[in-house]
């Protein structure tokens, strides 16, 4: 395409001649110069994120040292937090450690580096030992502990390729600690009221959201006395919630569950996203994870991740599932998880759903 010549002032001083007309073909010829430029810088920008991800995705010292070279100089396209947990999944620790972490005058973005340790953590890597660093005291993801808890140990991890991966959270309903309420069960609404802040709703919600689910929701009912968690099935499909209006004999799954199976959950729909999400990758995966639980388990925003454990340990978690018009009712795409605090007074909910 013919460069077009554009001089500074020509179109104040064509417009004073009431020469409109210059204007508007003129304004013509840019339009159809940008939409050109854009679509070249598109391509351009894709096939460097091709090239990034092949040498990401290609085992061995030679081609990480590359890709880090290639770092260093360059601006690149690709997201710091999925080039982490491509490398993560691809490249051998010893080399990572070296490459990333090890090499004299690096450049390394912090983003990568602190997406990296944890990356790494998660799957199990002695990072320690390896000589990884955790993220600086400035960075968000510094909030996070330094030692991978048992309850995060066998978190899923997609498989990715060159053109692609396989992933996505499991949602099913497991078969083990089913606690359903018995049927008929009665169809009045119990006299709880949603007392969720806008900023308790928006922290239970991290995990599904980062991992851009269809549509989630979440709601805090304050208890006027304990309760114990025996009573927590029958009580569920009689809260004042959309995602549990059934009828007396629809479907209402509830399951009493160990906490790594509510972490796990909030991970992976974090981590790899809904049925069309990507996801936000491992690092911000586990930290969207440990926000949602520590809402649902009712720790104080101010509250460090020991504080956040002890909750989460003394919650007692549920899960469910029903055949109600809220729910898609889909395999991967629904689930509920209930929360009774430490203390038993209080009922924390997060539902979400991944629809069209």
């Amino acid at each position: 395409m013919e460069e077009i010549q554009f001089v500074r002032g020509e179109p104040e001083r064509r417009a004073a001649q009431g020469d409109v007309a210059y204007l508007r073909e003129l304004g013509a010829r840019l339009a159809d110069g940008y939409e050109d430029a854009s679509r070249r810088a598109r391509t351009y920008q894709e096939q460097l994120a091709r090239v990034v991800r092949v040498l990401a995705l290609t085992p061995g010292p030679e081609s990480l040292a590359e890709l880090m070279r290639l770092v260093d100089e360059k601006r690149l396209p690709s997201h710091p937090r999925e080039l982490a947990s491509l490398l993560a999944e691809h490249q051998r620790p010893a080399d990572l450690a070296a490459a990333v972490f090890g090499r004299p005058g690096a450049r390394t973005p912090d983003e990568i580096e602190a997406c990296l340790f944890h990356e790494l953590l998660l799957r199990g890597v002695d990072v320690d030992v390896r000589g990884f660093r955790p993220p600086s005291s400035s960075h968000t993801l510094s909030w996070l502990p330094v030692r991978r808890r048992d309850f995060e140990a066998g978190a899923r991890f997609p498989v990715r390729s060159l053109d692609g991966g396989t992933g996505g959270s499991a949602t099913a309903m497991p078969a083990e600690g089913r606690v359903d309420p018995p049927v008929p069960r009665t169809t009045e609404r119990s006299a709880l009221r949603n007392a969720v802040t806008v900023e308790e709703h928006e922290a239970i919600l991290s995990a599904p959201h980062s991992g851009d689910w269809g549509h989630c929701d979440a709601w805090v009912f304050p208890l006027d006395e304990a309760l114990a968690p025996e009573r927590v099935p029958a009580l569920l499909p009689a809260l004042p919630m959309p995602c549990t209006d059934v009828g007396a004999t629809a479907r209402f799954e509830v399951a009493l569950r160990p906490l790594d199976d509510v972490w796990q959950l909030l991970f992976a729909s974090a981590s790899m996203g809904g049925v069309y999400g990507g996801g936000v990758g491992g690092a911000w995966g586990r930290m969207w994870a440990w926000r949602s639980m520590a809402a649902l388990s009712g720790a104080p925003i101010s509250a460090d991740a020991e504080e956040v454990e002890r909750r989460a340990r003394e919650t007692t978690w549920f899960r469910f599932e029903a055949d109600s018009g809220w729910f898609l009712n889909e395999v991967a795409a629904d689930f509920g998880i209930a929360a009774l605090s430490p203390d038993r007074r209080r009922l924390a909910v997060l539902a979400a759903t991944d629809t069209d």
